[in-house]
């Protein structure tokens, strides 16, 4: 089976009361897998606009988009599917009265997790406590036109 070549997403790390938001976007409830909100990246925009429309689509919620926080790399080889997400340390840009909505309809399900509760939540990527709770910051350039 030949591989495609990787899907690049992006995602959002978004705490609040120390407690970060995952959803679950699997059509009738059918996996118990969390994720952060985010997905695919349109060309022609920054990594971080992307991320703010993603999470908009999927959560209703309006973000800023700080510094990368882990470069997460999967794939399904059964599938041929590969996709390298960055993930980013996000904030709300209004914290009162946070109502959750999917006008997209692709989330399901959504929860605010602490480290404890990520614990005994089925999650991706394995990495996510560390990264999300951890100290360590990673650098960004953001989108540049190339110069001729």
């Amino acid at each position: 089976m030949s591989l495609a070549r990787p899907r690049l997403a992006v995602r959002a790390a978004i705490l609040h009361d120390d407690r970060l938001l995952l959803v679950n976007a699997y059509p009738g409830h059918g996996s118990d897998l969390w994720c952060l909100p985010g997905g695919g990246v349109e060309p022609g925009q920054s990594l971080p606009e992307n991320l703010i429309r993603e999470v908009s689509e999927e959560t209703g919620l309006r973000i800023t988009v700080s510094a990368p926080i882990l470069v997460n790399e999967f794939h399904d080889p059964g599938r041929g599917f590969h996709q390298v997400e960055i993930i980013f340390r996000a904030s709300l840009v209004s914290k009162a009265g946070i109502i959750l909505e999917d006008p997209e309809k692709v989330v399901n399900r959504f929860t605010w997790a602490t480290r404890a509760d990520l614990r005994g939540l089925r999650h991706k990527p394995d990495t996510l406590a560390r990264a999300v709770w951890g100290q360590h910051a990673a650098w960004y350039d953001p989108l540049e036109r190339i110069v001729r």
